[in-house]
């Protein structure tokens, strides 16, 4: 079972019975709300819980509230994680698997919990309530499109690796503007894989056995989804949401 997951030629996938589709899609969707959960809670936790929010900030000679050490290790851990999770994902057991994609969700949530300190609580919700809706679309025209948008895919995954690169010069520029200017070219990206991603799901050969592979697909596939859901929210987050 090919272990790069977005990398799989979509005419290349033999197509199994809706059942099995349906148990995938089933047990990638478990598997994507139990990290948003974690994520949330995570998050929470460190943006309200005085002594956790402590270790994440510092105040530096300026005068000014900065990351702590601990904070930007906790802004990287996750992208390690993910790493781990892709590299290793051939050789590493169902449950290692599953323990880093819940480790990278906790880890994430903490990453992102300043979100609660820099934006309104209400358009926080407003915004995911949005991203949700956005999410729902664009999988479902993933899942029902008859268009093999495996080129799309290609596409959208270099421009990927671009936000990222861009993303990571802008950590250290703090730049609004580039940051805005990252935020649009992200909805769109991560609107378009989504449909991707979904489509690459309801296609991905799975034998619904019980077995490590297709468990390990499956958590695999949420990861994927989990990735497009919450860049999508960030990104729109950082383009409409109202600041405190």
């Amino acid at each position: 079972m090919d272990n790069n997951f977005r990398n799989t030629k979509i005419d290349n996938i033999q197509y199994e019975s809706v059942v099995t589709q349906k148990n995938l899609l089933a047990s990638v969707f478990a598997w994507m709300f139990a990290g948003m959960v974690i994520t949330t809670a995570t998050s929470l936790s460190f943006a309200y819980i005085p002594s956790l929010l402590d270790l994440m900030l510092t105040q530096g000679e300026d005068g000014m509230v900065h990351k702590s050490m601990l904070g930007h290790i906790v802004t990287f851990a996750p992208l390690i994680m993910l790493i781990g999770m892709g590299v290793g994902f051939k050789k590493l057991p169902y449950l290692a698997i599953a323990g880093l994609f819940l480790g990278f969700s906790a880890l994430f949530g903490i990453s992102i919990s300043y979100i609660f300190i820099i934006y309104q609580v209400g358009s926080i919700v407003n915004i995911f309530l949005s991203t949700s809706a956005l999410f729902g679309i664009m999988a479902a025209v993933g899942y029902f499109t008859k268009t093999d948008l495996t080129k799309l895919g290609s596409i959208l995954m270099i421009g990927v690796v671009g936000i990222f690169i861009a993303s990571l010069i802008n950590y250290f520029m703090h730049s609004a503007q580039m940051g805005y200017i990252i935020s649009v070219i992200a909805v769109i990206i991560f609107t378009g894989l989504t449909a991707y991603d979904m489509q690459k799901i309801k296609n991905m050969l799975a034998e619904n056995d019980g077995s490590d592979s297709f468990k390990k697909l499956a958590v695999m596939g949420a990861l994927s989804l989990y990735l497009d859901f919450i860049n999508l929210f960030l990104s729109l987050l950082n383009i409409f949401g109202k600041r405190n």
